[in-house]
């Protein structure tokens, strides 16, 4: 990837600071929200864009929305710093809240849902310093469980794919095998955490040190079933590390995404949908582009600029 990508920019029409844009399973929708309390839906085709919804219901800043898959129609969650996570539904072309989850007691930071091969998963993470999953059952009730997964609390939080590893190298007869729901999460101890779902309860797989501060955000990489899985995480210490696993249940073993720490406090890390370039969101304005060679080695391929979006 030699050139950056073109980015178009539009007036959102917020009031306030923008803190999450999500795109839509086909790219067709945008989500926006803000610290003026509200969620603006958009249109999305070539350069134009039109306002489709604005959803109002939150007490405060909303810092993260996410789309489900469409096999649940259109779905969108959102968290905010009011405690709060809603989700929200489309019918006949309005939306509505069809479910207000109030299982923290302080500022919900980040949502994720799960691959959809689970089911309507959804999981948060509170400030409060707990995860809580959130389960759409059979019966059209929701299911939810919360447990302690960062003491001082948790900034992040993303799932593994649902594809198993390996699977594209090693074929075996019989019957599929099944794979874990796993997550890893991002906290205010300075450390990354792997979870698994083991008889219906979330339990703690492994605790990944190399943080000397808060960690912002967290990424587990798709797989398209090769042997080793990948999670980016990038923290207030201005560092940014790559963690892989060979196999599963095999040691995570971690590499700095470079030798010297970024220019200012690294935010968000994000992979393309292949999984093989990472992008990587910084303080000083810049997004930044990475790929890893044939030798192990993480190289720069990109980079936008402040202002790329104008």
């Amino acid at each position: 990837m030699a050139t950056a990508p073109e980015v178009n920019s539009f007036d959102s029409q917020h009031e306030d600071v923008i803190h999450d844009a999500q795109l839509d399973y086909y790219g067709k929708r945008l989500a926006t929200c803000s610290s003026d309390r509200t969620i603006r839906l958009f249109e999305v085709e070539g350069n134009t864009q039109k306002q489709l919804a604005v959803l109002k219901g939150h007490e405060g800043p909303v810092w993260q929305v996410a789309w489900a898959h469409p096999k649940y129609f259109n779905v969108l969650a959102s968290c905010s710093y009011d405690s709060r996570v809603f989700i929200w539904r489309e019918s006949n072309g309005a939306w509505s809240r069809i479910k207000e989850h109030n299982a923290h007691t302080a500022s919900v930071n980040a949502i994720a849902w799960a691959p959809h091969e689970y089911g309507a998963i959804l999981a948060a993470a509170s400030s409060d310093g707990k995860v809580s999953v959130l389960s759409f059952k059979e019966d059209a009730t929701w299911d939810s469980v919360a447990f302690n997964a960062h003491s001082i609390g948790v900034n992040a939080i993303s799932w593994a794919p649902a594809t198993i590893p390996g699977s594209l190298i090693h074929v075996t007869g019989g019957a599929p095998a099944q794979t874990l729901k796993r997550f890893a999460s991002g906290g205010c101890d300075n450390l990354v955490r792997i979870w698994r779902e083991e008889n219906n309860t979330w339990k703690e797989e492994q605790q990944l040190e190399g943080h000397t501060d808060w960690v912002r955000d967290v990424a587990w990489a798709p797989n398209i079933g090769l042997p080793t899985s990948y999670i980016a995480s990038c923290s207030q210490d201005k560092t940014v590390i790559i963690w892989t696993q060979e196999a599963t249940n095999a040691p995570w073993q971690k590499k700095y995404l470079q030798s010297e720490p970024f220019p200012d406090v690294v935010w968000r890390v994000s992979w393309s949908t292949s999984g093989n370039v990472l992008a990587v969101s910084s303080g000083d304005d810049k997004v930044s582009l990475w790929k890893e060679g044939l030798d192990g080695e993480w190289a720069q391929v990109g980079d936008l600029a402040e202002g790329y979006g104008q």
